[in-house]
């Protein structure tokens, strides 16, 4: 293995290097996002400068470099509006980019808007270096501006991060692998000679803490990487020739600085596979570099890093704790949140005892957010203490010291450690308590409160219509019985009086209805519908159903 000797003589100033191979892009070239002439290429054709989709939305593109010979395309170098503004260029399908007639290399849309320009002028033609690296020159061959002048995330054999007389010049990581914005870690090639890597706030930038340096203050002057693919390394035996490989060196989204190697050609030397390979990385354990007093940590709040050391590249991930849940699934450094009813402040002690109890958890710890200390103290009256309280979400007890914190959300600084001799012990929903779902159901009434009121007026104003209806069938129907008896022979009325008092069977009435097939209208209590008897003069009948009770044995009422 190649073995990265990070940061003795990192600083250092540049040797001499090769001239390069290289093509002239001539005035008036054009680049549009879509199409053959989308990018310019390095004259091996190891690289292409242009419009590179963005990931996940390709209706949008960067202004990027990438190696261009391997499948992943991996992106080296992406535009950025200013130092001072470090968002980066994101641009829809329609733009083009175009090194105009007068000198100038100009993003704009179809309208003509401008939207990204590097602020040169005097530019008479252009290059895409063998080295990665994209030239703007005058008539006399000299650098007007160029892309190693103005790094993301990422440096190449020959390129120079020079530290700047007036500030500091640095990397910014990318929130994520495939989210290009200004993330949560910095490299910085400090004014006094040092470099070091720094958590910083988002969107700001500000710095929070160092958590890595090379303490070179005095002595440093440039961060380098050689153009035999080195940043001072020693070259391990078996690796082959490091002309074989691609090389470059990246601030990760996990904070991490790491060199990679990936093969030219297949199984190329013992690394082999058509992958990037770390072959170097500092800090060794993120998890355990970062502990800050301001901010989250490694990740977001809530969570907690895990750094697995058996794995090809040793990529730091983020977890959350038992009973939380990322924000986010597709973006989970953005951190955890409870999944579950919070402890509401209005709970009495014997009622919080009753729906919260604690659970350990092993091998994590957060080493931070203490608000409380007790001791001495023993491992269930700690407990007790953080169950009974609102603020509390966790208490830590350490058995030989008989020490007891509470700690508050946000939790912060989570990492997962084997080291960790204290019980750390989780505030969660009693087991054997309903309140969590009760609360639950309770704030969604609440929440939805206003369409439940207008929901139950609806339902009342039909009901009352639908019993004005019923009340004026009955009436009708009352009528036209009368009026029929006085129409009809003795024997016919005779018979028809006694109707009211007939008891009929659920088939009976079913077979008089169609099947309870017209419906005359609806109220609170159930379901009328229309019906005809197989009597002599087919009288006609309104059946209610009362809905409470199942179809085979709910009463009935007949309106004739």
């Amino acid at each position: 293995m190649v073995a990265l000797l990070l940061f003795p003589m990192l600083l250092q100033l540049l040797s001499p290097t090769c001239a390069q191979t290289q093509k002239s892009i001539t005035l008036g070239s054009t680049l549009a996002p879509q199409g053959p002439a989308s990018s310019w290429l390095s004259p091996f054709g190891d690289f292409a400068f242009g419009f590179r989709p963005v990931e996940g939305n390709t209706s949008f593109y960067l202004i990027a470099i990438w190696f261009n010979k391997i499948s992943d395309k991996t992106v080296v170098w992406y535009a950025k509006n200013t130092d001072q503004d470090p968002s980066i260029v994101e641009v829809p399908s329609d733009s083009f980019l175009q090194l105009t007639n007068d000198g100038a290399l100009s993003l704009k849309d179809r309208s003509g808007q401008e939207g990204w320009n590097p602020q040169v002028t005097g530019v008479a033609y252009a290059s895409m270096r063998n080295t990665g690296n994209f030239v703007l020159l005058g008539a006399d061959s000299t650098t007007k501006w160029q892309t190693f002048d103005t790094p993301s995330d990422t440096i190449l054999p020959t390129q120079v991060v020079p530290c700047n007389k007036t500030r500091n010049k640095s990397l910014r990581v990318r929130l994520d692998i495939d989210d290009y914005s200004s993330g949560r870690f910095l490299l910085d090639v400090q004014t006094d000679g040092n470099l070091a890597l720094y958590l910083v706030a988002v969107p700001s930038g500000s710095k929070y803490q160092q958590y890595w340096s090379t303490d070179t203050t005095g002595n440093g002057s440039e961060l380098v990487f050689s153009e035999t693919g080195k940043i001072n390394i020693s070259s391990g035996a078996g690796i082959g020739s490091m002309a074989d490989y691609f090389h470059r060196a990246t601030l990760d989204p996990d904070g991490v600085f790491r060199q990679y190697v990936y093969p030219k050609k297949a199984n190329a030397g013992i690394l082999g596979g058509e992958t990037w390979t770390a072959v170097s990385m500092q800090p060794q354990n993120i998890c355990h570099a970062i502990v800050s007093d301001v901010g989250s940590g490694v990740y977001e709040f809530n969570s907690y890093c895990t750094f697995d050391i058996g794995t090809r590249n040793q990529i730091a991930s983020c977890q959350c704790p038992p009973w939380y849940k990322f924000f986010d699934e597709q973006k989970k450094y953005k951190g955890c949140k409870q999944d579950f009813q919070p402890h509401s402040c209005d709970l009495d002690e014997a009622t919080a005892l009753a729906q919260f109890e604690l659970r350990p958890i092993y091998g994590v710890d957060w080493p931070l957010s203490d608000y409380e200390k007790y001791e001495p103290i023993g491992q269930d009256d700690c407990g007790r203490l953080c169950v009974i309280e609102c603020f509390c979400a966790m208490a830590v007890h350490n058995q030989s010291t008989s020490t007891c914190w509470k700690k508050k959300l946000p939790l912060s600084n989570g990492n997962m450690a084997d080291y960790v001799q204290r019980t750390v012990l989780l505030k969660v929903p009693s087991s054997n308590s309903s309140q969590f779902m009760i609360s639950t159901s309770s704030n969604k009434w609440k929440r939805n409160r206003k369409h439940w009121v207008l929901g139950s007026s609806l339902i009342l104003g039909t009901s009352i219509l639908v019993n004005f209806a019923l009340i004026s069938i009955f009436l009708f129907g009352t009528y036209c019985r009368i009026t029929t008896k006085k129409n009809i022979p003795l024997s016919q009325a005779s018979s028809k009086s006694q109707l009211p008092l007939k008891t009929f069977t659920y088939k009976e009435l079913e077979k008089a209805t169609a099947g309870f097939h017209e419906i005359l209208g609806a109220g609170a209590s159930g379901v009328v519908y229309k019906g005809q008897l197989e009597d002599e003069l087919k009288t006609n009948i309104a059946v209610k159903t009362i809905d409470k009770l199942q179809p085979e044995t709910r009463p009935v009422s007949t309106f004739l």
